[in-house]
């Protein structure tokens, strides 16, 4: 999801490039992009609430889903363990997911072996660099002492399997609601898609090799750790990392064709089709994600939108790392601004007119875009926005009249070492003196993105006010949620994390159709006088239920539908439940009206001519609606389920748990249904 820390790749095609770092001998290193997009406005002004708008056509949402990345590396040089993930609130997550795995070269399987990553000190010029790479001993052998393990006890002698994945399985036993997702691929590891996708054998041999290894749990046996089902429960499904089909814009090296964008939708079929299998015969429902490229030539070239959207689970547009160290003397730019403005220095990727921003990108997928022959429609709720923890920058910038945005450098910033000391990316925690200064942090309002600038230096990353419009935006245009990549780049505070959890579970403040507000291009910025922190608008903090009271709210209309906790509603629907009349204020599933934390629902009063408690049902007839596996059901959702059928009440978010046959104990059993 971002690009390389060990090197970048000069080519600006290369947006969206996910990174991992070379750090020690064992230490495989891959690079990871993340979304393309991007182009923003002039003048800097003070801080000011974020104005997004609805380009998307579909209902707006609140809250949504968290996904976020956990590096393989984590564990070396930056000392990052899953025992630091649970302190900063896995419990805030849906999904976590594990990066990365490799194909191996000879097979065209998935595999393990420990095989560091062949040096690439010349930036990503090894076209072999990923060949036959993996990290074992990070997977599943290096031993955890209770200092940095999650449950605070120390692994012992002849355990099964250690490493990150029993680090995993620690961290699933104390945060029972969160899914673990395996990562495949990656910039350095996507060199063999093309080969594994090529046939309907190609597919079927990779697929099953990989849910045999992940899912099933069978590991190869080595160092004392591994064999048959070791791993088995870990993994609740998998994440496809392909950068990117049919495109040369990937690593050097990577095999592409022009029928990947075909065999692309078929591999994720080939996925979908078998994890359904192994979910019937494990009683369980796996979950397929993707890491979506953001540019629209990637895009165009490679992702069939009208597709693949309705194969995932959820996917991840990768809509950060648009500009960076690679465009070694710049201009400067944004790294993930959420639209365009005329001052961008960027040429447009033809053969459209369209600049990298993640507004351009969201459309593309939902929408389409004609001029680039792409069809849209990927299911909005079904789509993430990225959100990097990490900076992009350059150093010999002069101020210009916007306080160094889109001006010419000398070369990269200076890299730090836990980000491998690569030139043009740092930290959040290794940027704090510049990206906590008020002083130094700017707001284009424009693009919505923010920048920090200290004279000679300038970084490009996000702050509470970038993370906020994101989460406007993505609540205006009815998106999934949100990705974060990833872990690895956390201060101790987890600042930036918390700021995207608490954004990404309140909703905007509204939600204007038409353009992105304008400012004169030609204005100099203004640097904030007080706090970079924005002003929250009232309706971010999420509001308490209301109260029934037939006598301030007008009256229901009786033939309204019942509420049905199965049922995904739009913001404006009016239901009927318990007596009274509810109009949904948001997109909404599974909130019970009158019973949720966030006020979903406004109570209109009692039916007209109706009374506040419905009539009972006949006796021994439920009308609950069924639990079905393929739904995903929020804290409170009530179903039906089994012979005879029980009433039961989901304790937290849940899809493919079966009411009495998991092991969390996800939903209560009300007992035999009666209503």
């Amino acid at each position: 999801m971002r690009a390389s820390r060990s090197s970048v790749s000069n080519k600006r095609s290369s947006v969206s490039n996910k990174h991992r770092s070379a750090l020690t001998a064992v230490l495989a290193s891959a690079v990871i992009v993340a979304g393309a997009s991007a182009a923003i406005g002039a003048g800097t002004a003070p801080h000011a609430a974020a104005q997004n708008t609805n380009t998307t056509g579909a209902a707006a949402t609140s809250g949504g889903l968290k996904v976020a990345y956990y590096d393989q590396w984590s564990i070396y040089q930056n000392a990052y363990y899953l025992k630091n993930v649970d302190q900063t609130g896995a419990s805030k997550l849906n999904y976590l997911i594990y990066d990365f795995e490799n194909i191996d070269p000879a097979n065209l399987t998935c595999f393990e072996t420990t095989k560091a990553t062949d040096p690439d000190p010349a930036g990503e010029n090894d076209p072999n660099a990923g060949d036959g790479a993996e990290d074992q001993f990070a997977d599943y052998q290096k031993s955890f002492d209770s200092s940095i393990s999650v449950d605070g006890t120390s692994d012992v002698y002849n355990q099964p399997i250690a490493g990150n994945f029993h680090q995993l399985q620690e961290l699933k036993k104390k945060n029972p609601n969160l899914k673990v997702l395996l990562s495949l691929g990656g910039w350095t590891y996507s060199k063999y898609f093309s080969d594994v996708a090529a046939t309907s054998a190609s597919r079927q041999k990779f697929v099953s090799s990989c849910i045999n290894m992940f899912i099933k749990g069978n590991i190869p046996a080595s160092g004392g750790y591994g064999g048959p089902g070791t791993a088995a429960g870990i993994f609740d499904g998998f994440d496809i990392d392909w950068e990117y089909p049919a495109s040369t814009a990937g690593h050097l090296g990577n095999h592409e064709s022009a029928a990947d964008k075909a065999n692309y939708t078929a591999l994720l079929q080939e996925f979908r089709t078998e994890l359904n299998a192994q979910g019937s015969a494990d009683g369980k429902s796996y979950a397929l994600s993707a890491a979506l490229p953001s540019g629209q030539e990637k895009i165009a070239a490679g992702i069939e939108t009208q597709n693949v959207g309705n194969i995932l689970t959820f996917g991840d547009a990768m809509t950060y790392d648009m500009h960076g160290g690679w465009d070694a003397t710049g201009p400067t730019n944004h790294q993930s601004p959420i639209y365009s403005d005329p001052n961008d220095p960027m040429s447009p990727i033809p053969p459209g007119n369209a600049k990298y921003n993640l507004d351009e990108a969201v459309k593309a997928y939902t929408v389409g875009d004609p001029a680039y022959g792409i069809p849209g429609g990927f299911p909005a709720s079904k789509l993430t926005v990225g959100i990097p923890f990490y900076y992009r920058g350059w150093t010999g910038v002069s101020a210009g009249s916007s306080h160094g945005l889109f001006q010419p450098a000398s070369a990269p910033a200076a890299g730090a070492a836990d980000s491998g000391s690569v030139p043009g990316i740092q930290m959040y925690k290794e940027l704090t003196g510049i990206v906590n200064n008020p002083a130094d942090t700017f707001w284009d309002p424009v693009a919505e993105a923010a920048y920090f600038y200290d004279g000679t230096n300038f970084w490009s990353g996000e702050d509470p006010q970038s993370i906020q419009a994101k989460a406007d935006y993505l609540h205006c245009n009815g998106l999934g949620g949100v990705m974060m990549f990833s872990m690895y780049d956390l201060d101790g505070a987890a600042t930036l994390f918390n700021d995207a959890v608490n954004d990404v579970n309140g909703s905007a403040a509204s939600c204007p159709t038409g353009p992105p507000p304008s400012t004169s291009s030609t204005s100099p910025s203004t640097p904030p006088t007080t706090s970079t922190t924005p002003t929250t608008p009232p309706s971010t903090t999420p509001t308490s239920p209301s109260s029934s009271s037939s006598s301030s709210a007008p009256g229901g209309v009786c033939g309204a539908a019942q509420w049905s906790a199965s049922t995904a509603y739009n913001g404006g629907a009016v239901v009927s439940y318990n007596g009274h009349t509810w109009t949904a204020k948001w997109w909404t599933q599974g909130d019970v009206p009158g019973n949720n934390s966030q006020g979903v629902w406004t109570d209109n009063g009692a039916c007209s001519g109706g009374t506040s408690t419905p009539p009972p049902p006949p006796p021994g007839s439920c009308s609950l609606p069924a639990w079905s596996s393929t739904n995903a059901y929020s804290g409170g959702a009530v179903v039906q389920y089994g012979s005879p059928a029980h009433k039961w009440t989901a304790k937290w978010w849940t899809q493919g748990d079966t009411p009495g046959s998991n092991s969390q104990g996800v939903w209560t059993d009300g007992g035999v249904c009666t209503s």
